[in-house]
């Protein structure tokens, strides 16, 4: 049986003040909570015109205060930017408010450009050190020593409690598939970065290279997938050209706030044409049947039984009523 979760980056809209996009996050995730949505994770980017999430622990401890069913997650704290203890600190924290409901998904990626990853760490390196950060985390979320002649052996992350966050992996490369398979991690593929390029190989790699535990007997993966669904799939359409000429733009090195449909339609060269003519041969878009027909074949093919959903529109309205329609399909 599929079931669904929710990724939203808190997208920013022309027109719209960055500090009620991120008001609609918070929105948004009580409404998924009452439609059934399994999870709702939130992003992690810096300095990025396009998506205003920028802090997903504090905005995970606001969710908390407002739900009591549905797992809240990072997706993920970019965590060469930070000392694990301090984020482990801070999930610990949100364990405590949420018990029992807290996903920690870390990544290598620096979610900036260059210049803003210097700002928030000024070592060039830090992403070589990833593998001994997540083990390093891995040990102080769940409370577990850190080996004797390590710096942190008898340094532990507090509140303790009967729960822990779960920690998870997340990726868009064979790299964090091996390294989450190798850690014993639960997985997470961003299928929306790639287009679903490498996906099928690096669920592959996982699950041929996973080392069971006690605490984790099994492999355990999701795929981040773009979906929007609409009441007509003319309408769907429409709102998918917000995200068509951000992608479009993106190529060319412009990146703003989602456009309206209406203000988004520009001409394209034959290049872009092609382009999108390919983006829509693979979109997950149209009535709620139609994308939740296709997240099943997709489920199906990568032998899945959970997809975190994402959705773009400038509408928050049009964005909240496409996950409605998703779940009133498959709840």
């Amino acid at each position: 049986m599929l079931t669904l979760s929710v990724l939203d980056q808190s997208a920013a809209g022309a027109g719209r003040q960055q500090d009620a996009t991120i008001r609609q996050t918070l929105a948004l995730a009580s409404k998924c909570e009452a439609w059934g949505y399994k999870r709702f994770w939130v992003s992690e980017h810096h300095s990025h015109p396009s998506i205003v999430g920028t802090a997903p622990e504090v905005l995970m401890a606001a969710i908390a205060a407002q739900t009591t069913r549905i797992r809240l997650g990072s997706a993920g704290v970019m965590l060469p930017h930070y000392a694990p203890l301090k984020v482990a600190e801070q999930f610990r924290v949100l364990d405590a408010l949420a018990p029992g409901r807290i996903d920690l998904g870390v990544g290598r990626a620096p979610g900036s450009d260059g210049r803003t990853a210097q700002l928030l760490n000024p070592d060039r390196h830090a992403s070589d050190h990833f593998p001994q950060q997540v083990m390093e985390l891995q040990a102080w979320v769940t409370g577990e020593p850190l080996p004797l002649g390590h710096p942190g052996h008898g340094v532990f992350a507090y509140p303790s409690g009967p729960t822990s966050p779960n920690l998870w992996m997340l990726g868009s490369s064979d790299y964090g598939a091996q390294l989450a398979a190798h850690l014993s991690l639960p997985y997470a593929f961003a299928y929306f970065i790639t287009d679903g390029q490498g996906a099928d190989h690096a669920m592959h790699l996982y699950r041929n290279n996973f080392r069971p535990t006690e605490a984790m007997p099994k492999p355990e993966a999701v795929v981040c997938v773009w979906a929007l669904a609409a009441d007509t799939e003319d309408e769907a359409w429409r709102l998918f050209e917000s995200r068509a000429r951000w992608k479009m733009d993106r190529n060319l090195g412009r990146i703003g706030a989602l456009l309206p449909p209406e203000e988004a339609v520009r001409d394209y060269s034959v290049g872009e044409q092609r382009a999108l003519a390919d983006l829509k041969d693979n979109a997950l878009v149209g009535t709620a049947k139609q994308v939740v027909s296709k997240l099943r074949a997709l489920a199906e093919r990568l032998q899945i039984e959970e997809i975190v959903v994402i959705t773009w529109t400038h509408d928050p309205v049009a964005q909240a009523r496409s996950y409605e329609l998703l779940a009133q399909e498959i709840f």
